[in-house]
Order: structure tokens, then sequence, then C-alpha cells
């Protein structure tokens, strides 16, 4: 499967004498970031446009999160912290590790970043080199390929099929690997598709790991605490100790905690590991936000009952969009495990012509007739690595999802 194509930048000198670095040749800004300033643009002309494509809660932060930021504040720390985490946070991520996933790490093994997203970037820039891969099971997050990119190495794309529940494969695995490889990075629950892992489906990618020692694992749990349907989360390391020293397990508050704003992310893993990375963050943001990591305290030792309400929450937005999209002729979906997110298959609509005679010849063009003639933005699942889809975030209230479901349908409707 191809990387999706990108515009190339054109590195030249402008008449200003600005030249873009080469690196960025094949980089643009993040295609849902372009949606959603879309979907702003016509909500600012007045247009009642419902934005599905945006991987934040629209839940508030908890009360007792913000307030022990405004302690923090009042009691003036608002100064520099450890460049990669106050050691009264890694504590908490320490205990939080413990705790909830089984994994024994210490402080020195734990990093703090400005967001998972930064500590992923960290460890790609600590580790890779020219000429190295990273494998990445598609469809994934748009945002794992460009950073494997600016570290100057090469994504390498796997499969997933979704007659395999959008699960990486393990002989799939198997033949991706190279004496290049240098990662594995699978998300579960995954984002875009919702896919995630019990611990039958993770023991044979773990056995395949086990058998090729050069390759190193990140787990990105971001998503974690929303699995839906009884089934229980499952953290690589915790299945596969031997696997510990090649592993970084991912995290953060953005979604469990409706924290995206707050921009905290953490990860554990070796220590020589976690030591190249805190080089990497000494030369960029040095130290997350101060009251922040404060705020992420509290989250992370405070109550934890809410979060299987809004698990709950979460399971019956999911089961509406999944039966409300099911029902359009043209569109399949399957229901995922996790995260809040669908990834529906719109192949049934290509070739299809909207009522001025435009021909729906891609998932890209059906976002686009969905949001310029029927004011709903989706994303297309070819910023994910696998057309042709559609990922639909169901991070909003149970009515605007009735009303997307009503719209979406009625645009297809109307393709003949």
């Amino acid at each position: 499967m191809a990387i999706p194509a990108v515009r190339p930048v054109i590195v030249r000198a402008s008449r200003t004498g600005f030249r873009s670095a080469q690196r960025l040749a094949h980089i643009e800004v993040s295609e849902i970031l372009k949606i959603g300033a879309a979907a702003q643009r016509l909500k600012r002309e007045g247009r009642p446009v419902i934005v599905l494509g945006a991987g934040e809660p629209d839940f508030d932060t908890p009360d007792h999160v913000k307030d022990a930021a405004e302690r923090a504040i009042r009691a003036g720390q608002t100064k520099y912290t450890v460049l990669d985490g106050a050691p009264e946070l890694k504590v908490a991520i320490a205990e939080k590790f413990r705790r909830e996933n089984g994994l024994d790490y210490g402080t020195d093994e734990i990093t703090v970043g400005a967001g998972a997203k930064q500590v992923i970037h960290n460890a790609f820039m600590a580790t890779l080199n020219p000429g190295d891969e990273v494998i990445l099971p598609a469809p994934y997050w748009t945002s794992y390929a460009d950073m494997v990119r600016i570290a100057d190495a090469t994504p390498a794309e796997v499969a997933c099929r979704e007659e395999n529940g959008f699960r990486l494969g393990a002989d799939d695995l198997e033949r991706a690997i190279t004496r290049r490889t240098r990662w594995l990075l699978l998300n579960s629950p995954s984002n875009p598709t919702g896919a995630a892992y019990s611990e039958t489906q993770w023991r044979p990618i773990l056995n395949v790991l086990k058998r090729h020692p050069h390759v190193w694992l990140i787990a990105d749990d971001i998503y974690e605490h929303l699995v839906y349907d009884g089934m229980s989360h499952v953290t690589a390391v915790a299945l596969e100790p031997s696997l510990k020293d090649r592993t970084l397990t991912v995290n953060g508050v953005s979604k469990a905690y409706a924290m995206t704003g707050w921009r905290i992310g953490y990860g554990g893993g070796p220590r020589e590991l976690i030591a190249a990375m805190a080089v990497v963050q000494s030369q960029s943001t040095t130290n997350p936000s101060s009251v922040s990591q404060a705020a992420a305290i509290a989250a992370l030792t405070g109550p934890q009952d809410f979060l299987m309400e809004r698990r709950a929450a979460f399971q019956r937005r999911r089961d509406l969009v999944v039966q409300g999209l099911n029902g359009i002729d043209g569109i399949r979906c399957r229901q995922p495990e996790g995260a809040f997110y669908v990834f529906a298959s719109c192949a049934g609509l290509i070739g299809r012509r909207t009522p001025t005679g435009v021909a729906i010849g891609s998932d890209s063009a059906f976002c686009h007739y969905l949001l310029e003639h029927h004011d709903v933005a989706v994303v297309p699942g070819s910023c994910f690595g696998l057309a042709p889809h559609v990922r639909l975030s169901y991070a909003t209230s149970e009515q605007n999802l009735r009303e997307a479901m009503k719209r979406i349908a009625n645009a297809c409707r109307e393709l003949s």
C-alpha cells in the first residue's frame, strides 16, 4: 500500500530569501487541520456545520484538575521544572503504571513532554538515522509517518485488512521487518479505526518481535480508558515483560481526562532511551508547562470514577453512529472496540454523481461533497493510509450525531 500522496514543497529561495529545509519537501500541515479550518470558515459564514473530524473529547476537564492548576498558580508554581517532568509528576506516573498497567518503572525510566506526540517525536529524533525504517500498521494516525520523515527515516506501511478488524497480522509484520527496521509503532485502541488488541491478538505480534531483537516497540496507549463492551485494555509490556528493555509505552492525559489543551504526555521505557530523549527535549521545548504538570498530577491521582461514566457515553455514541452509517446505501461501517472514531468504507459511493453531475472519484471527493453541500466535516481515509474510507469522530453530543447521520443519509440519497 502506497504512502498517501502529498503535494511536494518546492525547496527554493523565494524573493525574500527564504528556503525551506529539504526534510519538508513531502510534508504539509495535517489534512485534519485543513478540514477543521475549512469547517470553521463555513461556520463564520453562518453555515450550521457539524464537525466530526477532531480527535478531542467534548467533555470538560474535571473540576478537581482545574482546581489543582489554580492552586499551583497561586502557590507560584510557574517556574521551570526538571526538563522532562517534575519529580512529583513522575512519581504519579510511576504509580499509575503500577496501578493500572502492572508495569514497574523508576522515575529515571519516565519522560514527560508537551503531549504524547512530542514523546513519540523525541523517541524518533533520539534513535533514527537515514535509512532506518519504522513499521506503521495502516490505517495509522496521519502524524506518525511525517514524524518518521522529519527524523530522516522511512515509514514502512503494513496494510491491516478490514476483515481482520484493521489489526496487524503477525505474518504481515514478519514480512515487513528488514535489517533496517528500528521500530514498530502500534496504537491500541487505534486512531483512526478504533481497533483494539486483546491479549490473544497481541500475543502473535509480540512473538514476532521476540524473534527480532533489533526491532523496538512504541506502544501508544493514549486511548486505553476508551474500550467498550467489557473489553479490557492490554499493555504490551505487561503481557510480555521480556520486551521491556526495548519498548516505549506512551500515554497522556489528553483523551481520558479531556485535557487536550493542557499538553501533557508521558512515556515509560529503558533509562538509556529516556536519557537520550531528554537530550532532544532539552534543545527544543525543555520542560512542559509547570501548571499543566500540576493539573496532570491531580488527574492521575484524583477521583477516577468519572472515566467509567464517560466511557459509557462514548459507547452509546459509537452504537448510534455505527447503526446510522450501516443504514446508508453505499457505506459499510465496522463496529470498533475503542477510542472515539469509526472508520467507514465509502467504496460503494465511488463513481456516483452529485446532483450537479460531479463524480465522486475518491474518499476525499466524498468528504468535500459532505462539507460543502451538506455541512458535515469528516476526514478521508486516504489521510490515514487506507482509501476509500472516512473517519468520523463521535466525540460530540448525541444530538449532533443524530443530525449528522441524517445529513449524511440525505447526501448519499442525492447521489446517482
